[in-house]
């Protein structure tokens, strides 16, 4: 069947062609109406708008270049020390963990922009390096000083093996030469390494800005009892940080 249209028939059906096709390249349109824009959602109602969400997935980007560099230097210290190495698989932080610590730290902080909560994020790139409770104490300063003896500068001791509740262990950070990318080394024995694991989910529960106190008093009474069973290894309380080695002084030149 023909269908003869009028020329005003035909000049209506060109316009409708224009503005749909128009529609569409602007994203418009039933298939269009529902679609998400590119920001990120988490539990607890953590968001990032889309240009956040851009910049944490560029810093992930920037965190995978720097990273191998990295695990040289801490694969070596390991095999100088003695030490096992616990979940290398997992030392790059998911991009989904990674967007629910900037979200949380930028709920906690409404003041802070993104740039500033990235620059602070010190465990991006994390590694384990587990002793025996024996061989512990010596094994932790002869890993920290190679590391700081390869131009790593220690940005971050925290040694808890001596509080009287809560988490044991000892938690560094570095700030690795070349690309500046902060990274972190958890040092532990198989005992301590257990109990951090069995208490991780309430740990990130505890973290959410949408658990209550009472909750969240809960949950650190829980982590108390699993660290309690936790024995410290000699001397494990007195460790400090790596001392930087002296620049060397220039000697003047004699004429």
């Amino acid at each position: 069947m023909t269908i003869n249209m009028t020329p005003a028939t035909a000049a209506g059906r060109s316009l409708l062609t224009v503005v749909f096709a128009t529609a569409l390249a602007l994203g418009a349109g039933p298939s269009a109406a529902g679609a998400p824009d590119d920001g990120w959602k988490g539990e607890g109602g953590l968001t990032l708008s889309s240009a956040d969400n851009a910049k944490v997935d560029g810093y992930a980007e920037r965190v995978e270049r720097a990273e191998p560099s990295i695990s040289v230097d801490v694969r070596a210290a390991a095999l100088a020390s003695g030490a096992e190495m616990v979940g290398f698989d997992h030392r790059l932080k998911t991009p989904d963990s990674l967007k629910r610590k900037v979200a949380t730290s930028l709920k906690e902080h409404p003041g802070q922009n993104v740039d500033t909560v990235l620059r602070g994020v010190g465990d991006a790139v994390r590694y384990t390096l587990q002793w025996p409770d024996g061989a512990y104490t010596d094994g932790v300063s002869t890993a920290s000083t190679q590391l700081s003896a390869w131009a790593n500068d220690s940005t971050k001791w925290s040694n808890t093996w001596g509080r009287d509740s809560g988490y044991k262990g000892l938690n560094t950070g570095w700030r690795a030469p070349g690309y500046g990318q902060l990274f972190e080394v958890q040092f532990h024995t198989p005992a301590s390494k257990h109990a951090q694991e069995v208490t991780h989910l309430l740990y990130e529960e505890q973290r959410l800005p949408s658990t209550t106190p009472a909750r969240k008093a809960e949950l650190q009474a829980q982590q108390n009892a699993a660290f309690a069973a936790v024995p410290v290894p000699p001397g494990a309380d007195r460790l400090a940080g790596p001392v930087p080695l002296p620049v060397p002084v220039p000697v003047p030149a004699k004429n």
